[in-house]
């Protein structure tokens, strides 16, 4: 019953006869990532080219637009505003000219140190033509100096703080980059002989390319004419800071994130969210599509026959990727509607990945009991969303997480309901394969891999300080 808004998915080819296509087909199975606006830019080894607006990939691409970018090399991007408000300004990837030619970055993620950069570079006389964090990455790399391109790269890299996914795409080069401390995922595929990159494997599925490997946190992978080198800008932690997140909710389920197929992953919460927190009932039922795969680990845990209680309308996106609250709550009524003859009289486990602010999961209650339900008994495959995430999840502020404000049987009168259970941090992180150390559990714990020193929100590079 998800009122979170999440960042933002990435895609580039170099050197395919149909690199564009296969960035618009990565980008459409990438459309769970982020619904406000889509870009792609493309080389021709001299120039570059772009083509972005605001809106789902399908509304922004056609045939001729497709047709306009033809060349080998391109990267693609699919944006929710977690950093800057959603106008075609900040829509990605952003096409910067500079004194060592054009360049275009894709970014996924959120800086932690981006209002400190900026108010350098302004303070120096640099002029912003966007309000995100994304844009610092220029102006690092734009600086005067006489060292040559990998150098100046890697000192801008490492004046970076918090959660960077990134693809740059140069005339000549494409580069896939990934934070020291990998919060977010990219992986590298290859198709035709040729490389792919990709935040999640199934847009890798999608085009037909094969999953390599992911890029390592701190990594720097090159691709040119002269073939694929690797490098690293950053002594890498002792243990990684993977968003177990994106295991909960954000990823699809057909992905490999992290190494690890995110189906068998929720499989596996919802087996342990059954033994952790058992009910009698008649049915289990998955609020779609983010419960589904975690109710048919519950189902299969505690025996409880698994049913669609509620109906999706497919032609609605993901209702916490709009960028107002008021456009979410307007969003979920015509999302999802319970099916009476499946519900009625019947006791039911409702099973989600997660309750942010409680709006929409108060809505759909009630209907469950204007549709005749006798007991309803929530089942969350994570824990209670107690604290802020500054990492790229759109729930930066405290005061709208309603497990921070309630304690969880308060939620539970809240939401009016018979009983709620949420799995347990170590559930949650029994449930991965990589060990607990590995994953950032900051929403859930309080514990933040990466200092916030700067005020944070997300408007933050278009108020007035």
């Amino acid at each position: 019953m998800r009122e979170a808004r999440e960042f933002c998915g990435l895609f580039g080819v170099f050197g395919h006869p149909e690199a564009v296509h296969k960035t618009f087909y990565g980008l459409y199975s990438l459309q769970h990532r982020g619904q406000e606006s889509a870009g792609i830019v493309t080389t021709d080894g001299r120039t570059l080219q772009a083509h972005r607006g605001m809106g789902l990939v399908g509304e922004i691409f056609d045939a001729d637009v497709l047709a306009g970018l033809k060349n080998d090399v391109a990267i693609g991007h699919v944006r929710y505003s977690t950093t800057g408000s959603s106008t075609i300004q900040n829509a990605q990837p952003l096409l910067f000219q500079y004194a060592a030619g054009p360049l275009a970055i894709a970014h996924n993620g959120n800086l932690v140190n981006s209002g400190i950069l900026r108010r350098e570079f302004e303070e120096r006389g640099s002029i912003f033509q966007t309000s995100t964090d994304s844009e610092i990455i220029m102006h690092l790399l734009a600086q005067p100096s006489e060292l040559g391109d990998d150098e100046r790269l890697i000192g801008a890299l490492r004046q970076l703080r918090g959660a960077f996914s990134l693809l740059l795409l140069t005339p000549t080069r494409l580069y896939a980059i990934r934070d020291r401390h990998g919060f977010r995922p990219l992986c590298l595929g290859v198709l035709d002989g040729v490389p792919v990159a990709a935040s999640e494997s199934c847009a890798l599925d999608v085009v037909g390319a094969s999953y390599v490997r992911d890029v390592e946190p701190g990594e720097v992978v090159e691709f040119s004419a002269a073939g694929e080198r690797s490098f690293s800008f950053a002594e890498k932690p002792e243990t990684p800071a993977h968003c177990v997140f994106e295991h909960v909710y954000f990823a699809r389920p057909d992905s490999l994130v992290f190494g690890e197929n995110v189906h068998r992953v929720r499989m596996e919460l919802g087996r342990r969210l059954a033994r952790e927190h058992p009910v009698k009932a008649d049915l289990v039922i998955p609020i779609p599509d983010s419960g589904n795969d975690a109710a048919l680990g519950y189902s299969h845990e505690s025996g409880i026959p698994l049913e669609h209680g509620f109906v999706r309308n497919h032609y609605v996106g993901r209702t916490f990727i709009q960028p107002t609250q008021g456009a979410r709550i307007a969003g979920v009524g015509l999302k999802l509607n319970p099916i009476p003859g499946v519900v009625r009289g019947k006791k039911l486990v409702v099973v989600d990945d997660s309750i942010i602010r409680g709006t929409t999961s108060r809505g759909r209650v009630r209907l469950l009991r204007q549709c005749g339900a006798a007991e309803i008994h929530m089942r969350i495959s994570c824990p209670p969303i107690a604290h802020p995430c500054y990492y790229g999840i759109d729930f930066p502020n405290p005061a709208e997480l309603v497990a921070a404000r309630m304690s969880v049987e308060e939620i539970r009168r809240h939401l009016e309901l018979d009983s709620l259970g949420y799995l347990s941090l170590d559930g949650l992180l029994g449930s991965v394969s990589h060990p607990p150390a590995h994953y950032c559990t900051a929403c859930y714990s309080g514990r933040y891999p990466v200092p916030v020193a700067d005020r944070f929100s997300k408007l933050r590079h278009e108020e007035k300080c």
